[in-house]
């Protein structure tokens, strides 16, 4: 009945990545797309399979993101006849050359951001399938470079500014302005919005109303996307549509509305993906005859749960940061180790003499087997679809290595809490809250910190997300190799992995 019952959820499971896999990639079927290098900076151009030249639209994203994390946007506008131009900025996806100022120097790092624009601009309206007309694009980071850049360049026809923090803006420059916030983004954020399109409206601003007049560049309106937060908005319909709404009057243009709305099949995908590592851990040898762990009951375990998320931010409070060429990937590293270190000194200081006597009975040739194969799939299996359709997630050049460094933090972490919340006597639902601990203690070191760990808070959702995906594998294959460290190797590597092929590369 259980071997049934897996192959059926082997089958769901394709079929979820079949079904998913199949529109995401029919989405551009019908576009002209090209990837070339405008010096130096990776570019991607998506071009509407028309003769008839286009205005031109420059799509920036933000901190931590890379150009394929805004390919809905592109997709999307290129299906509407526009030629859509995507690119890394410095330090970021596939872009070779660091992004300088670090986190000490934001002046610095965002006037190296606004330089960068300036030839992709260029590069975009003297593509042979431009009109000569622009329109700039960008989320989060990007908002200051892109506003900047049009105030200053009024041939700018219009600017969509998504999810921005700063209010870089007057009443009339730039010209025709569209503001777009997920609902579920922070209330702060949706004040900034609300000052900003303030400015035209005179009074309370009401989402979705426009102030101001296209013709002479005032048009002002400030969209909410229901139902996302800060990253889940760049796929939100709610915004391709806005984009759309927004560029055709500032162009004086009319298009089908075609939306490239990409959130449904990528979770489709990524649900496949994930589902199908149930039955695949089943095929894992078994490394212990009994589950292994050293996890104790909540009346012996709570100190060892809660004294390292309150001890870890107050110790680093003090140390400086930049060691890194990663932006942010020196904390992260620091945060992830000492949390790690102080978890498996609690371990050792109550460990019985039962789970001491429990060593040496591992089928070591059988854990080798289990841990290449979950470190394969957990990495590979995520990656490769991840760097296709959502953000540069392939760690090549000199991000490769820093993988081994950030890897020296994530280990001890990964070992020492697997170790903790598996075992016979483990504690009850130990493992999602030790996962929620460590979240809640990168937020009190934000508190601590927060000009310098202000982004931590943007990706924070993308880490609650992985931490659930990567306890899903965990659990799985701990009960098939009855051995905790499998998934603690695996996972390490994974999160490793994500943060030095994500994070800016940074330089002083």
């Amino acid at each position: 009945m259980r071997r049934l019952l897996l192959t059926l959820v082997a089958v769901v499971a394709l079929g979820l990545i079949a079904t998913g896999l199949w529109p995401l990639m029919q989405q551009q079927a019908d576009l002209d797309v090209r990837t070339t290098r405008v010096e130096g900076t990776p570019v991607t151009v998506f071009a509407p399979p028309t003769s008839k030249p286009a205005p031109a639209v420059v799509i920036a994203h933000g901190f931590a993101g890379s150009q394929q994390l805004m390919q809905s946007f592109a997709v999307t506008l290129a299906q509407n006849g526009y030629v859509a131009v995507t690119f890394d900025f410095l330090g970021h996806g596939r872009n070779p050359m660091p992004l300088p100022g670090g986190l000490q120097y934001v002046d610095r790092r965002t006037q190296a951001l606004l330089e960068s624009l300036g030839p992709i601009v260029a590069f975009a309206r003297e593509l042979e399938a431009t009109d000569g007309r622009i329109a700039l694009l960008g989320h989060s980071m990007a908002t200051e470079v892109i506003v900047r850049y049009a105030r200053s360049h009024p041939e700018v026809a219009a600017t969509i500014a998504v999810s921005p923090f700063s209010d870089e803006v007057t009443a009339a420059s730039p010209r025709n302005l569209l503001v777009v916030y997920g609902a579920s983004e922070p209330a702060h954020l949706h004040e900034v919005g609300k000052r900003i399109i303030g400015m035209a409206a005179g009074g309370e601003v009401v989402p979705g109303k426009t102030y101001g007049r296209f013709a002479d560049g005032s048009a002002r309106r400030l969209v909410i996307a229901e139902g996302v937060e800060h990253t889940g908005v760049v796929f939100s319909p709610d915004s391709l549509d806005a984009a759309v709404d927004w560029l055709n009057p500032s162009f004086d243009r009319h298009s089908s509305g075609q939306v490239a709305s990409r959130g449904r099949w990528l979770g489709l995908l990524f649900v496949g993906i994930v589902l199908l590592a149930w039955p695949l851990a089943e095929l894992l040898p078994p490394v212990a005859p009994e589950p292994r762990g050293g996890g104790q009951p909540w009346r012996r375990s709570w100190p060892v749960i809660l004294i390292p998320p309150l001890a870890t931010p107050l110790l680093l409070a003090p140390v400086p940061l930049g060691g890194l060429p990663i932006l942010l990937g020196d904390y992260l590293l620091l945060h992830f180790g000492l949390y790690g270190a102080l978890t498996a000194i609690g371990l050792w200081l109550t460990r019985t003499q039962r789970t001491a006597a429990a060593t040496g009975r591992t089928a070591w040739r059988a854990f080798a087997i289990a841990a290449v194969a979950t470190t394969v799939y957990v990495t590979l299996a995520l990656a490769i679809p991840l760097d296709r359709f959502v953000t540069a997630y392939l760690p090549v050049g000199d991000r490769a290595g820093l993988v081994l460094v950030v890897l020296a933090g994530t280990l001890p972490f990964f070992l020492a809490d697997e170790w903790l919340t598996r075992g016979p006597a483990a504690p009850r639902w130990g493992y999602p809250v030790t996962k929620a601990l460590f979240l809640l203690s990168l937020a009190m070191a934000i508190l601590l910190n927060v000009r310098e760990l202000f982004f931590l808070g943007i990706i924070a959702p993308v880490m609650l997300i992985f931490f659930v995906v990567y306890g899903l594998f965990s659990r799985w294959v701990y009960r098939r190799t009855h051995h905790p460290l499998v998934a603690g190797l695996a996972n390490a590597l994974a999160i490793a992995w994500g943060i030095a092929a994500t994070f800016p590369v940074v330089t002083d």
